[in-house]
């Protein structure tokens, strides 16, 4: 509610205003030019440190001590505390013409430039109260004549500028979105996704641990303010503690904040662009691992240890392109260009062939129903066409690429899947094999999630070089049971009470697991799945004995196998 005496000052104050009656129209008359500064005795700054006097020019000015002498002191020899008169010192005089068509002294020059900086341009009766001798408008005319009018003054001469500077042509290019930082609506996606970053506060609406002041939200000060009180000092500091943590995770919460500021993380697009620099060299998990020690180093020192480490991979890529250039015969640099060449023709000639081959069948019903006629040629040359199969992917120098032998090369460019996916397919369908025990063609599609035929012929390959150990064979699965019981074995006081069997039955298996023969994996395929109800593993690893030496055990390892097979089944029985 307002109060009434100042409502009724107010009111006073409103009835005080007198305004015109009058409906004619108002006179306009032109008023002089007034002085918008106070009367004041305007006195040179310059004095003289001996007589106090106003300096004229010229007057002595000490070197060592910068003080001001007039003529008079000086001759006289003038000393003070400081001030002895056989110091340096210097003549200053100003009274010759800048210009000679305008009259003025050096000294009137500077005048006038000081009282434009204290009274403002256009005020010339202030300024002209600062030049002894001088009217407002012969001021006004000499500055606009000298300054304005001609701003370089004549006789000096010109000199020309030793930098080059190249005018900025703005919007010279298209402006993409690359605003950083960035500036989202509020409650977007985006904006939700970045904690409610506002730019122009550099601020989060939701902090790292939003609710550390509930902690101090409820604590009362007041509580234990009586020192006669047996729980004073516990009281005490019980809050100086609660108060400690408060300001730790203040701490912690500004030490965050230093690190997205430092390294630029709130600039996501950027710092993922910033990533995929270094897919090729260092790779995209090596790179997430490194980004950790950002809470170790600023910005420059991790960008020292990311450009280092992007060098050696280039470096590393460059050494394995020289090996393949040494591998084929290359001595010579300028032999690169036609090898490389004549690799990719001889490329494209395997892929054709490859595609012609694997459509053999197709191609030769084509031209049997299209003999009669040429509209037949012309379709088997479409279908062709049409059959063509994509060309290998060129691998060479991508992440991991170093890690896979000639096989897994073939494979990954036939199948058109980089190395580093490979290695991680690879290792999921080993894992999972592991964990299960074995491994079916539809658990490996809906584990890969990839495309069908890729991912039937990434389980053919691992099928032949890696499953036929740990996948469908018993006796691997043995080799991994007796492993186990060896490693428990070591440290067991009676171990010699079964080591022969542990041993014989260990070499078998080991021998069985180094085998490697595709006749061998069908038969084992074939009788060991019914033999696995009824037999122990152990049983079954130690009644057949393989060597790998000669071709013919093969024959009879499986002989050996249908054998203990229908001995073991008639046992059961």
């Amino acid at each position: 509610m307002a109060n009434p005496a100042h409502s009724d000052i107010i009111e006073e104050d409103a009835a005080d205003l007198q305004f015109p009656k009058a409906s004619g129209m108002l006179e306009v008359t032109s008023k002089p030019n007034k002085s918008v500064l106070k009367d004041e005795n305007l006195t040179l700054d310059s004095i003289c440190r001996g007589c106090n006097s106003a300096l004229i020019e010229p007057y002595i000015k000490c070197l060592v001590c910068n003080y001001t002498i007039c003529s008079s002191c000086f001759s006289n020899g003038w000393e003070a505390a400081e001030h002895e008169n056989n110091h340096p010192y210097r003549v200053i005089t100003n009274e010759f013409p800048v210009n000679d068509q305008s009259g003025w002294s050096a000294r009137e020059e500077l005048i006038l430039i000081d009282a434009l900086k204290v009274c403002g341009f256009g005020n010339w009766i202030d300024i002209a109260k600062r030049l002894p001798g001088m009217s407002p408008e012969e001021v006004e005319a000499h500055y606009m004549k000298y300054y304005i009018d001609e701003p370089t003054l004549p006789g000096l001469p010109k000199l020309e500028s030793s930098i080059a500077v190249t005018e900025t042509i703005y919007f010279s290019c298209k402006l993409n979105d690359v605003e950083e930082p960035p500036r989202f609506a509020p409650n977007s996606v985006n904006s939700r996704a970045l904690a409610g970053y506002n730019a122009a506060r550099s601020d989060f609406e939701v902090n790292f641990d939003n609710h550390a002041e509930s902690v101090i939200a409820d604590l009362k000060y007041e509580e234990f303010d009586e020192e006669d009180d047996d729980n004073y000092n516990l009281g005490k500091s019980l809050q100086a503690a609660i108060v400690e943590g408060y300001n730790a995770r203040l701490k912690e919460r500004e030490r965050r904040k230093n690190i997205i500021r430092e390294h630029g993380l709130i600039a996501v697009r950027r710092t993922m662009l910033w990533l995929q620099r270094y897919d090729r060299t260092i790779t995209l998990p090596v790179a997430e691992k490194l980004l950790k020690i950002m809470q170790l180093v600023n910005g420059l020192d991790l960008d020292y240890v990311m450009e280092c480490l992007h060098h050696r991979g280039e470096i590393k890529n460059y050494i394995s392109k020289l090996f393949e250039f040494r591998k084929n015969g290359l001595k010579h640099f300028y032999s690169v260009p036609l090898y490389q060449k004549l690799r990719n023709l001889r490329r494209e000639q395997e892929k054709d062939r490859r595609s012609y081959a694997s459509n053999i069948e197709q191609s030769f019903k084509n031209i049997l129903n299209g003999s009669n006629s040429a509209a037949g040629n012309n379709n088997l040359v479409g279908n062709i066409c049409q059959r063509k199969k994509p060309p290998p992917l060129e691998i060479e120098g991508t992440p991991c690429y170093d890690k896979l032998d000639e096989a897994e090369r073939e494979l990954c460019s036939t199948v058109r899947i980089m190395p580093e996916s490979y290695l991680e397919f690879k290792h999921l369908l080993i894992t999972e094999n592991k964990k299960m025990g074995h491994l079916r063609l539809a658990q490996a599609r809906t584990l890969l999630k990839i495309d069908v035929n890729k991912t039937r012929k990434i389980f053919d390959f691992l099928a032949q070089l890696e499953f036929e150990n740990a996948e469908t064979l018993l006796i691997s699965e043995v080799h991994l049971l007796l492993q186990h019981r060896k490693a428990q074995n070591e440290l067991a006081e009676d171990e010699q009470e079964f080591s022969e069997v542990f041993t014989k039955s260990f070499n078998y298996t080991e021998r069985f697991r180094k085998f490697k023969s595709k006749e061998m994996i069908s038969a084992v395929r074939r009788y060991t799945h019914p033999l696995s109800r009824c037999v122990h593993k152990w049983q079954f690893a130690t009644s057949i004995s393989i060597t790998t030496s000669q071709p013919a055990s093969q024959r009879v390892s499986e002989k050996k196998i249908a054998n203990c097979r229908s001995d073991n089944l008639a046992l059961a029985c």
